[in-house]
């Protein structure tokens, strides 16, 4: 049985990635400080006999004898990184040293989950794993931007270096079940607002762009890019591109709500656009996201639904 360390595993990706390597007949060690994570997330699991939830901050070294690290612990959205900075950019900086020294003890092999704003206010349309992105090294978002940054600089010395194997995962906006309702990014935030006939908050003139991939194929992604023989960077994520009002009005439409748009301020380096291409994942990967925004909304808001119920 393999056996696989998922750090950040209760949070909205990990716990479904959880969920996938389970199934998979897995062992799963689910490494969590519950900063961003919920325990609600991974409630489902803790019967299983090849599921085990360690409490414990990726900052502190750990220890455990597995065959893959999924190192997936940061605080992702906006509010939440920019909530303590300071600790952000540690848990991206310390948290990859201690999941990159794990991996050169046992030989394990790591997965580093990176992000689209390693490209920053891109300049360049659609991103490509070769743009070295346009980011404001002082701004209230290089906690996170610059965290993971480095998190990519020390993963590709490791390999040069180590000879660890390692992979790095760029994943763009991903939306889906286990959402946090408080996760200040727009899929939760519209959806929320829209649900509760509050004003729907867009920030700027509403004509910045975004392009949304639901959790299922994200997952897929990172399986695909484990299995792989290759390092990467690779961009994952669904090029389909809304604007942020059209994305406004395409989620009122499909709740039914009658909710206003209210605009307010950008914040500080905002991404203009935001569009990954995955060409290279595609052809490398066989990586295909296959659900239409569309049909990954409906299950969203329909989980969101019984959230705001409960």
């Amino acid at each position: 049985m393999k056996k696989i360390l998922i750090t950040g595993g209760a949070g909205f990706i990990g716990s479904h990635l959880t969920k996938r390597l389970l199934d998979e007949g897995c062992f799963v060690i689910c490494l969590d400080n519950l900063y961003t994570g919920s325990k609600a997330n991974i409630e489902p699991f803790m019967a299983n006999d090849n599921f085990k939830f360690v409490k414990a901050d990726v900052i502190e070294p750990y220890y455990f004898e597995v065959d893959e690290i999924f190192n997936l612990a940061c605080p992702a959205s906006p509010p939440h990184y920019q909530k303590d900075p300071v600790f952000t950019f540690k848990t991206s900086v310390f948290g990859i040293l201690n999941a990159l020294e794990l991996a050169k003890k046992t030989g394990a092999v790591l997965l580093q989950a990176s992000t689209s704003e390693v490209y920053g206010d891109a300049k360049k349309y659609p991103q490509r794993e070769s743009y070295f992105g346009n980011v404001n090294p002082n701004g209230i978002r290089a906690c996170y931007d610059e965290g993971k940054r480095a998190a990519e600089t020390l993963i590709c010395d490791y390999i040069r270096k180590y000879g660890v194997n390692a992979k790095i995962a760029r994943i763009f906006n991903t939306y889906g079940p286990n959402m946090d309702k408080n996760d200040g990014r727009v899929v939760s935030n519209f959806i929320v607002q829209a649900l509760s006939g509050d004003d729907i908050t867009i920030y700027g003139d509403g004509r910045q762009t975004r392009s949304f991939c639901y959790v299922e194929d994200l997952i897929e992604g990172l399986i695909l890019l484990m299995k792989s023989d290759f390092s990467g960077p690779f961009n994952l994520g669904n090029p389909e591109e809304f604007t942020i009002c059209e994305f406004a009005d395409y989620v009122l439409g499909l709740t039914g709500s009658k909710s206003k748009k209210v605009f307010m301020p950008l914040p500080d380096d905002d991404p203009v656009r935001r569009k990954p291409d995955i060409s290279y994942a595609s052809l490398k990967l066989g990586y295909a996201p296959k659900v239409c925004v569309r049909d990954g909304l409906v299950k969203t808001v329909e989980y969101f639904k019984k959230e705001l119920l409960g």
